[in-house]
């Protein structure tokens, strides 16, 4: 203590603790790298104070805009899963790799793009190219709306799943409960869970493996 001039193993009896000044708070990369025009939601807070959050648009974004390319960690398997967001693989070196985002230090601000339950609220279509993986609209989208993502045709038969197809046409119906299913779900042969891609199984068999 500076007023007693003793050293002490805890807190003055005195004079009372000491004033702490704590650190600011550093965004993390992910965060910092949103563009100015898009905006992060919470839209949940679940046990454990875990923030689930949506990218929704500040101004409206013209169709055909390319956002990317997705940063993430090669690996041959998921360390951090949620089933809110879309697996992402590339081919490198003649190898398929997962795009893995551990924490938000690992990745950029497309890692918070939640994936689309059915093609009337998909605005974003993912891809590869050239061994990176882009989001790109398929329609303007509106101030306030959030950003969500699926696959394109060619990239969902790499990711050996179904393609969503954007019609603007304005008598479109919402896709029935039923069809927002795979016909033929993939299933684990160890608990019998079904899954939408073969991507999330093989992810959700290697957790297995890490049990065992």
């Amino acid at each position: 203590c500076e007023d007693c001039g003793k050293s002490l193993l805890g807190e003055c009896k005195l004079h009372g603790p000491l004033i702490r000044a704590k650190d600011r708070v550093i965004p993390s990369r992910a965060r910092l790298t949103l563009p100015h025009y898009l905006t992060l939601r919470v839209l949940e807070l679940r046990a454990g104070n875990q923030q689930i959050l949506g990218v929704f648009a500040k101004k409206v974004i013209q169709k055909r805009t390319q956002f990317g390319p997705y940063v993430g960690q090669l690996s041959t398997k998921l360390t951090r899963y949620d089933e809110s967001r879309l697996v992402l693989q590339v081919l490198k070196d003649g190898g398929k790799y997962f795009l893995d985002t551990p924490n938000e230090d690992c990745g950029n601000w497309m890692m918070f793009v939640r994936l689309a339950r059915n093609q009337e609220e998909q605005t974003l279509v993912a891809y590869q190219h050239c061994g990176e993986v882009y989001f790109t609209t398929v329609k303007p989208i509106e101030p306030h709306t959030e950003l969500k993502v699926w696959y394109a045709a060619d990239y969902a038969k790499f990711m050996e799943t179904s393609a969503v197809f954007i019609k603007e046409e304005s008598d479109v119906c919402p896709l029935p409960p039923a069809a927002k299913e795979p016909v033929d779900p993939w299933i684990c042969s160890s608990c019998r869970s079904t899954f939408a891609t073969f991507a999330l199984l093989e992810s959700h068999q290697c957790i297995h493996k890490d049990r065992v």
